[in-house]
C-alpha cells in the first residue's frame, strides 16, 4: 500500500488492516449492580491534601467514622501563622536524594551557608506546574530555587512517600503495633479544574511513592477538592461556621460587624480547641443542610494557594447524594497571586534586575522575605488602619547596597511608590491601602469568575455559597464575596476553613458513593471506518480496501463533554473487524474538549488509549461471519477504564485511559 499523499495523513489509514466498523446501534447500559466490587476491608482512611502552599493529612478509623484526626503537630511553624498544615516545600541533597519536607526543609535550607545552599535543591509551590503545563508528561521538569531542573514526577513521589511514612508512623504509634499499608485506603485531593493528565499524574506519583500498586488501583481514590469540601459542609453544625450575609443583622451585629466579630469569636474558639486534633463529625446532617430541599443548588468556592475552583452541586434526596450541575470552572487565582503582586512591587522599588539576581544568589534569604510577607498578608483586613511592617532580611539590605551602590532607604525615597515607606527598624512599612492593592487583581478575578458563573442558567437560584480553602480565611476576600453576592444567596464559611477539604476527603474515603453524578470534562470516542457515502464524506477520507470503499478516521462518540455521567456508568458499543480475515484488532481511543467531533483528525482531538485484541487461536471453533467485538467504557472516579471483548471467544483486553504517554 502506498503512503497516502493527502495532507490529512492520519493514523487510521495505516490501520486499514486492523480497523473496526460499527456493528449495532449503540446503547448505554447502566450496569450499576455489577460494578460494585467487593469492598476491600480497610481499617483506616488517610486523606492527603497536597496543596500549592501547604499540605497535610488526616485520618479516620473505619470503626469510628465520626472521629477525624488531623495529623500531629509538626516541628517548626511560623510566628503569626497557626495551622495544622505544613508548607509544601521539599529539599533534596546536592546528590538529589530526598532530605526533608515542610518546615524542616525550610529551616535546614535556611541555615545552610549561602555557598553551600546553592548546591542543594529546594522547591516550593511546585504543584502549580501541573496546572500550567499544557503538555504534561512523565518527563516534565520543575526548577529548584538554585535554577537546577528535576523531574516533577520524582518530586511529587517524594512528597507523597513522605506523607505515607509520617501517617503510617503515627498510626503505628496509636495502634501500638506496626500498621500495614494494605490496611489503609488512601485519598489524594486535586483541583476539579485540573485537566485529565494532571489528575493521572498524581496517581502515577502515588504508584511511584508506593502508596498503592497499579494492581490495587482502587486502594487510592483521587478526590476533587470542591467535592470533598462539599461533603464536609453537609455535616456543618451552626456553631461550626460563620455566615456572612447582608440579608439581616445577626445577633444584633450588622452585616459588616459580623465579618470581623464572627471571626474573632471563631478564632478564640479555635485557639481553645487547638490542642485537640480530633474533630467529631456528628452523624447527622447539619442544620444548614437540612434547610436544603430536593433540587436545591449551591456553589462551593474553593480558594487555595494556587487555584480557585468553582463547582455547582445539586441535592438529590432521599440520601442527599450530590449531583454536579455545571462542570468545574476557575483558574489560577489563588493567594499566590498576592505574592506575585508583592514581587512586582519590589521590582518597582528595587528593580527587577536586582530582585531576580537576589533570588538566585541568596535563595534562603528570599524565602525568608516571603515568609515575612506571608504573616503580614494574613493580617490584612478591610477595616485595618495601622500600617503593616515587613522585615527585610539583613542580606537583602547588604546585597542591595553592593549591587546598586546606594541604600535600600534611598531606593524607597527615590521610587516614590505611594504608601510604602522605610522604617528605621529595617522594615518596609506598608499602609493598609498598599496591602489591599496587592490583593485586588486576584480578588477581582475571583469575583468576575463568580459573576460569569451566576449568569449561567443552570446556576440561577443558588441557595448557598460555601467559601472554603486557605485563601477563604482572607477577610478581604470574604468582604468582596459578601458585597457582590450577599443579596443573592447565603454565604457560609466553615470555621476551620483551611482544613475543610482535608476532612471532607476523609469522609469521602469512608463513603465514596456519596457523589453520584459528575459532568464529563471531555468528549470520548474511538476511531472507526464507516462505509463511504458519496457527497456526505470528504474525498480525502476515502480508503479502498479489497473493493470496499471506507471512510477513515471517523470519531465514534462514547460520551460528550459536559454530559452527566453516573459513577460506574458503562457505555457499550459493538464493532466488527473491517476485514473478516483480520488476526488482530487495534482500537484507538480519543478525547477532545469539544462536543461536535466528526473525525479523529479534527483540531483538538488527542489519542489517549489503545486496545489491542488478538483474534488468533480461534480456528477450531466456528467463528460467525460477522464477528462481534464489544467495547465498554466505564466512567468512574477520576479515571476511565476501557475494555474490548471478542464475543466469539470471550477473550478480552483492558486498558486505563492514559493522557501522559501519547
Amino acid at each position: 500500500e502506498t503512503a497516502p499523499t493527502s495532507a490529512y495523513s492520519s493514523p487510521a489509514r495505516s490501520l486499514g488492516d486492523t480497523g473496526i466498523t460499527p456493528l449495532s446501534p449503540s446503547h448505554i447500559v447502566n450496569d450499576t449492580d455489577s460494578n460494585v466490587s467487593e469492598q476491600q476491608a480497610f481499617l483506616v482512611v488517610v486523606a492527603i491534601d497536597f496543596g500549592t502552599t501547604s499540605s497535610g493529612y488526616a485520618y479516620s478509623f473505619t470503626k469510628e467514622p465520626e472521629c477525624i484526626h488531623v495529623m500531629r503537630r509538626w516541628e517548626g511553624g511560623d510566628p503569626g501563622v497557626s495551622n495544622q498544615k505544613t508548607p509544601t516545600t521539599i529539599l533534596l541533597t546536592p546528590e538529589r536524594k530526598f532530605h526533608s519536607f515542610g518546615y524542616a526543609a525550610r529551616d535546614f535550607y535556611h541555615d545552610l551557608d549561602p555557598n553551600e545552599a546553592k548546591q542543594w535543591l529546594y522547591l516550593e509551590k511546585f504543584k502549580m506546574k501541573l496546572h500550567t503545563t499544557g503538555d504534561l508528561t512523565m518527563d516534565t521538569d520543575l526548577t529548584a530555587a538554585n535554577g537546577k531542573k528535576v523531574k516533577a514526577l520524582e518530586i511529587f513521589a517524594y512528597a507523597l512517600q513522605y506523607f505515607k511514612e509520617q501517617a503510617l508512623k503515627e498510626l503505628s504509634d496509636q495502634a501500638g503495633s506496626e500498621f500495614e499499608n494494605s490496611d489503609v485506603r488512601w485519598v489524594i485531593t486535586v483541583p476539579a479544574i485540573w485537566k485529565q493528565p494532571a489528575k493521572q499524574f498524581m496517581r502515577q506519583a502515588a504508584y511511584q511513592a508506593g502508596l498503592v500498586s497499579p494492581e490495587n488501583s482502587e486502594q487510592l481514590i483521587i478526590a476533587l477538592e470542591p467535592e470533598a469540601a462539599s461533603i464536609y459542609c453537609r455535616k456543618l453544625r451552626l456553631h461550626q461556621m460563620i455566615e456572612l450575609s447582608s440579608k439581616a443583622a445577626v445577633n444584633g451585629y450588622s452585616g459588616s460587624d459580623t465579618v470581623g466579630a464572627g471571626f474573632t469569636q471563631a478564632k478564640e474558639h479555635m485557639r481553645r480547641n487547638r490542642q485537640s486534633r480530633t474533630f467529631l463529625v456528628e452523624n447527622v446532617i447539619g442544620e444548614i443542610w437540612s434547610e436544603l430541599e430536593e433540587g436545591d443548588k449551591y456553589v462551593v468556592v474553593d480558594s487555595g494557594g494556587g487555584t480557585v475552583d468553582l463547582t455547582v452541586h445539586q441535592i438529590r434526596l432521599p440520601e442527599g447524594h450530590l449531583k454536579e450541575l455545571y462542570k468545574a470552572t476557575g483558574g489560577p487565582y489563588g493567594s499566590l497571586g498576592v505574592d506575585y503582586e508583592f514581587e512586582k512591587l519590589l521590582y518597582k522599588i528595587f528593580g527587577e534586575d536586582f530582585i531576580e539576581q537576589f533570588k538566585i544568589k541568596r535563595p534562603a534569604a528570599w524565602v525568608d522575605l516571603m515568609i515575612a510577607f506571608e504573616s503580614r498578608k494574613r493580617a490584612a483586613a478591610p477595616d485595618r488602619t495601622n500600617p503593616l511592617n515587613i522585615t527585610l532580611p539583613f542580606s537583602f539590605i547588604d546585597y542591595y547596597k553592593k549591587f546598586r551602590g546606594h541604600s535600600v532607604e534611598h531606593a524607597l525615597r527615590k521610587s516614590n511608590v505611594d504608601f510604602v515607606k522605610w522604617s528605621s527598624q529595617g522594615m518596609l512599612r506598608m499602609s493598609p491601602d498598599a496591602m489591599n492593592a496587592l490583593f485586588k487583581p486576584t480578588i477581582d478575578s475571583i469575583i468576575e469568575h463568580l459573576r460569569d458563573l451566576f449568569q449561567k442558567p443552570e446556576v440561577s437560584t443558588v441557595k448557598f455559597l460555601f467559601l472554603v480553602g486557605g485563601f477563604a480565611e482572607a477577610p478581604l476576600l470574604q468582604q468582596a464575596v459578601q458585597a457582590a453576592f450577599g443579596d443573592q444567596c447565603r454565604i457560609i464559611i466553615p470555621q476551620d476553613v483551611g482544613l475543610t477539604i482535608l476532612k471532607g476527603a476523609v469522609l469521602f474515603g469512608l463513603d465514596p458513593a456519596v457523589i453520584k453524578v459528575r459532568r464529563s470534562p471531555l468528549t470520548y470516542g474511538v476511531g472507526v471506518l464507516n462505509r463511504y457515502v458519496e457527497g456526505k464524506h470528504p474525498p480525502e477520507k476515502l480508503l479502498v480496501k479489497d473493493g470496499t470503499r471506507w471512510c477513515t478516521d471517523v470519531f465514534d462518540k462514547f460520551i460528550s463533554a459536559d454530559q452527566s455521567v453516573a459513577l460506574g456508568e458503562l457505555v457499550k458499543r459493538s464493532y466488527t473487524p473491517a476485514k473478516p480475515s483480520q488476526l488482530v484488532i487495534v482500537i484507538n481511543i480519543y478525547s477532545s474538549e469539544h462536543d461536535n467531533v466528526s473525525f479523529i483528525t479534527d483540531p483538538g482531538v488527542k489519542k489517549c488509549g489503545t486496545l489491542r485484541l488478538d483474534l488468533t487461536g480461534t480456528s477450531g471453533t466456528a467463528v460467525p461471519a460477522r464477528r462481534e467485538i464489544q467495547t465498554l467504557m466505564q466512567f468512574g472516579d477520576t479515571e476511565i477504564k476501557a475494555t474490548a471483548i471478542d464475543i466469539a471467544t470471550s477473550k478480552s483486553v483492558k486498558v486505563g485511559i492514559d493522557f501522559l504517554n501519547y
